[in-house]
């Protein structure tokens, strides 16, 4: 089992990048489970037809601890295992709570166990690497960790601290840095400055991803990508990226970051 949790600073298009890079696994006959770590529950929103799928945490507010496996599971396009850990209601409690709530039922009700997935994809919020948000690195749940950015500053800033932090955790045999997505923003020396980010996080670049309106076009269906436009250059694109992610979770990760100037 390919255990896999993607970070990047919020509004990057890491819920898009993973929700098309798991329709694409499955397509392949990939059994694919999708969590996702963000109270907003709108990871999987696009694999389920714009539906939002109840979070496991606003399951347990219902119904206490009284939840079922197919309470917290369901089935998105081509098969997708979606789950959402959810968080409290705006301005109460810990967000980061949701996570390992979410993530301690579903190893309380033995789901991995149970659907046996193939590949699990982490979607952690934004660029907060502390408390719940933390928990896919530190406790096992994740075996590497890939960082969404661009080229524009805030997000090279979010993506140095993921790979600082990740590398903080390596050393007590957490999850390691398996490597950097480029969802390209079309901004001056983009290629440039993700080189700069992959040498001093000593992290290859995964995959590159065009900006292209394909994708604005698919998320107003409320769909993936290769569930829309399955024959789009796009969505060879992210039918490669998925590929390039498995072929890295194969691959060691050596050496330390290097804090960016």
């Amino acid at each position: 089992m390919y255990k896999i949790a993607v970070y990047g600073k919020g509004g990057i298009g890491k819920s898009t990048t993973v929700s098309n890079m798991a329709a694409a696994l499955a397509q392949k006959g990939l059994t694919v489970m999708q969590i996702g770590c963000d109270p907003k529950a709108d990871s999987t929103v696009n694999l389920h037809g714009g539906k939002p799928v109840e979070s496991v945490l606003d399951l347990i507010r219902r119904k206490n601890q009284n939840i079922s496996l197919e309470d917290m599971v369901t089935k998105g396009f081509a098969g997708v295992l979606c789950v959402e850990a959810g968080g409290p209601a705006p301005g109460l409690g810990c967000a980061g709570r949701g996570i390992i709530n979410a993530l301690e039922m579903l190893d309380k009700k033995k789901a991995y166990e149970t659907y046996k997935p193939d590949v699990v994809f982490y979607d952690v919020l934004g660029d907060v690497v502390c408390g719940g948000f933390s928990m896919p690195i530190r406790d096992g749940y994740a075996d590497k960790v890939f960082v969404v950015t661009s080229g524009e500053a805030m997000a090279i800033h979010a993506a140095m601290n993921i790979a600082l932090a990740v590398d903080t955790f390596r050393e007590r045999g957490y999850a390691t840095l398996g490597g950097i997505i480029l969802n390209r923003k079309n901004v001056a020396d983009e290629d440039a400055k993700i080189a700069k980010l992959a040498a001093d996080t000593k992290a290859p670049v995964t995959g590159a991803l065009d900006f292209s309106q394909t994708v604005r076009e698919a998320e107003e269906r409320h769909m993936t990508v290769i569930e829309a436009f399955p024959d789009s250059a796009m969505a060879q694109e992210y039918r490669l990226l998925a590929d390039a992610v498995l072929h890295a979770m194969e691959s060691p990760q050596e050496g330390n970051v290097t804090p960016h100037e």
